[in-house]
């Protein structure tokens, strides 16, 4: 059963259920993760992202951040069960990573459609009118944010977000899948600059994939989730 992104705009946590054995030896039903389906082919997007580099992003490094945070929450539940001990700092920095990778990645694939078909251009509605009063234009944004998504050390992530508090759309620079994420604020709009986002096609020139992305964005979405999160 999936759960698709939330009402908010925030991670996206897809949850399927599974039967597990508990300490009293019944069956009880446990929430897991699960991997969300594109909401595309796995051509769609070309030649911005091609085929190739979309499956392999989707079906392996998707899914193994799926598969390594199912592993630990069994691993929880042994240990609950069965009166265990658990170096706690390293199994839920673990479990912080994968968690993070997937919610990350399940709203990186909606907020991306072919292009022309939904996908590029600029934003309108709300959205366009709040970028223009933050940044000044959407030029000035787009280019800001890019920037974010060049200036990551390592791995990361650059993110559209929005204050709840100043009610504002700032941009937010993630380290690794789980560094420098605002509490609270509902995540807009992502954009992953991991080497396996882009390698396959890119090779070690990720400039020119940030750029293929604006000609993918799926404007409607992240205006979506941006009144979704401005209603609250």
């Amino acid at each position: 059963m999936e759960r698709q992104v939330s009402a908010s705009g925030g991670p996206a946590c897809g949850m399927e259920t599974t039967g597990r054995r508990g300490v009293d030896e019944t069956m009880e039903e446990k929430k897991m993760y699960s991997l969300p389906p594109l909401p595309y082919d796995n051509t769609a997007l070309a030649p911005h992202i091609s085929e190739e580099q979309l499956r392999i992003h989707h079906d392996k490094h998707h899914q193994a951040y799926v598969t390594a945070a199912n592993a630990i929450l069994e691993k929880l539940d042994k240990a609950r069960e069965e009166g265990g001990d658990l170096d706690m700092k390293a199994t839920l920095k673990e479990l912080s990573w994968n968690v993070g990778g997937h919610n990350l990645h399940s709203l990186f694939w909606p907020n991306m459609a072919p292009e022309g078909k939904g996908g590029g251009g600029e934003p309108g509605g709300g959205l366009a009118d709040a970028i223009a009063e933050e940044y000044g234009s959407f030029d000035r944004f787009s280019s800001m944010f890019t920037k974010t998504a060049m200036s990551i050390e390592g791995s990361g992530w650059a993110a559209l977000s929005f204050c709840p508090k100043t009610r504002r759309p700032l941009i937010m620079q993630i380290e690794k899948h789980n560094v420098n994420i605002y509490p609270t604020y509902s995540i807009l709009m992502v954009l992953d600059a991991f080497e396996h986002a882009y390698y396959i096609d890119y090779k070690n020139e990720k400039a020119k994939f940030f750029d293929a992305f604006w000609k993918i964005v799926n404007w409607d979405e992240v205006n979506r989730r941006f009144e979704a999160a401005a209603a609250l």
